[in-house]
């Protein structure tokens, strides 16, 4: 007779395989239980650098991260206060950083306040000067930059361009002005306007030679109505243009090149100027273009210094609008390269769009795009006088930012900012007042041939 305590194999077999089970449920269960009673733990995205750019425009704050930032904000009053917070983050040294960078003279922000809000998210809390209009927006990776979160704090209230025209023009402080407004309503007297007092330039010494002597030439004894004159310098902000082997940063050097020639410009009679950036801030294509009309100017001019992937590229060059495809195939790349300044720069996609609808469609006519030629050319023959031109002829492309449908405008890239030695001429004061000095020759030439009649108001 069989042992009764004995078990059999197999039946050890079973009960091994049953205890394996259990125990592989178990775990599974722990396993869910942990999971319904702990947070799932994902990346937390890293603060790379923080920037803030203000302006009497708007204020921009530019959070970069290694992965892409989401935020909400909302508004508060009494007092005024912009509550940011930013999920999926930790704060860290460098977005503290932005406390700091907040300026005593920022138009909008007081001050900001950062903390963490509760585990993975992070509020900022603007306090403010005034009320605004925010946009927040993000941008993919582009340029050099990794994710960005953009907060832009526009005014309420924008900015009147007129008004702030004649507020920084330093022409009122030496001489009487017309106001445009009562110019415009009178009436042209023998269609000869004024003729513009020459400058006192190196290059053209006789002024003769554009305002010959003639005795059936007579001028109005009265003045018609003030030139005026929009400066674009370009890139700006979050977009430092191209960079010199020095260090030199394009944005910079027109800047400075676009406020010797303002100057420059408001010792004349009857002219006026407006620069669509006074610092260092990034203004989209289509709102440089919009600030021009609505001023009224009489001409526009963005002002760029070049680059290229050979070093050896040198010379200066003038380009106008093409509806018809590019002059040349180096033209065609300049203007996909400026053309993307709104990418680099950042613009909010969706208001983007709306305004591009707009403003940007191709309406330059026949006429203005050949004014803009005449207008390039006077331009190119004065800036040979000191500096080596890239072409010897004004170059057409499709830029963006020359489709004023109205207003003659042309493109000055003024020397290549990749060539070492142009950089080095770009960087130095008496090179930027002779382009100054360039380019208000090629303006007056221009005048002399094609005078600033009377015109109606911009709608």
């Amino acid at each position: 007779m069989p042992d009764s305590t004995q078990v059999s194999p197999q039946l050890v077999k079973t009960g091994k395989k049953n205890q394996r089970s259990r125990r592989i449920f178990l775990q599974s269960g722990s396993t869910l239980l942990l999971s319904m009673l702990v947070p799932t733990l994902s990346y937390a995205a890293q603060i790379l650098a923080v920037r803030v750019w203000p302006a009497n425009d708007y204020t921009r704050v530019t959070l970069e991260g290694d992965i892409e930032l989401k935020a909400t904000q909302f508004l508060v009053k009494d007092p005024l206060r912009m509550v940011v917070d930013i999920e999926g983050l930790e704060l860290n040294s460098t977005l503290k950083e932005i406390i700091a960078k907040i300026q005593s003279n920022d138009p909008y922000i007081k001050q900001v306040r950062v903390g963490q809000n509760r585990p993975n998210v992070v509020r900022l809390v603007f306090d403010l000067k005034e009320e605004i209009s925010p946009q927040v927006f993000t941008l993919k990776p582009v340029a050099g930059y990794k994710h960005r979160l953009v907060l832009d704090l526009y005014p309420t209230n924008p900015v009147d361009l007129i008004a702030e025209l004649i507020e920084k023009g330093q022409w009122l402080q030496d001489k009487p002005v017309v106001k445009l407004e009562e110019s415009l309503q009178q009436p042209l007297q023998n269609n000869y306007p004024q003729p513009l007092a020459m400058p006192q330039p190196k290059l053209n010494p006789n002024p003769e030679q554009f305002f010959p002597s003639n005795p059936e030439f007579s001028p109005p004894p009265s003045l018609i109505r003030m030139v005026t004159i929009c400066l674009d310098p370009g890139h700006g902000g979050e977009d430092p243009g191209a960079i010199g082997r020095g260090g030199s940063r394009e944005k910079d050097v027109v800047l400075a090149i676009a406020k010797r020639l303002k100057a420059k410009i408001e010792q004349q009679p009857n002219m006026r100027v407006f620069l669509t950036r006074d610092a260092d801030f990034f203004v989209p294509l289509h709102v440089r273009v919009q600030k021009a009309r609505k001023v009224q100017a009489d001409l526009f001019m963005s002002i760029h210094a070049d680059a290229f992937i050979e070093s050896t590229a040198r010379g200066s060059s003038v380009f106008a609008l093409s509806n018809k495809g590019a002059s040349s195939t180096a033209a065609r790349w300049l203007a996909k390269k400026e053309n993307a300044a709104d990418l680099i720069g950042g613009v909010n996609i969706k208001n983007h769009d709306r305004q591009l609808a707009s403003v940007l469609l191709d309406l330059s006519t026949t006429a203005q795009i050949s004014d803009s030629l005449k207008l390039g050319s006077a331009i190119l023959g004065e800036i040979g006088g000191i500096n080596r031109l890239h072409k010897g002829a004004v170059e057409q492309a499709g830029f963006a930012v020359l489709k004023a449908p109205d207003i003659p405008s042309v493109l000055i890239e003024t020397a290549f900012i990749s060539n070492p030695e142009e950089e080095a001429k770009l960087v130095d004061e008496d090179y930027q007042n002779q382009m100054a000095d360039a380019i208000l020759n090629g303006i007056n030439r221009y005048f002399a041939k094609k005078p600033p009649l009377a015109k109606n108001r911009l709608t």
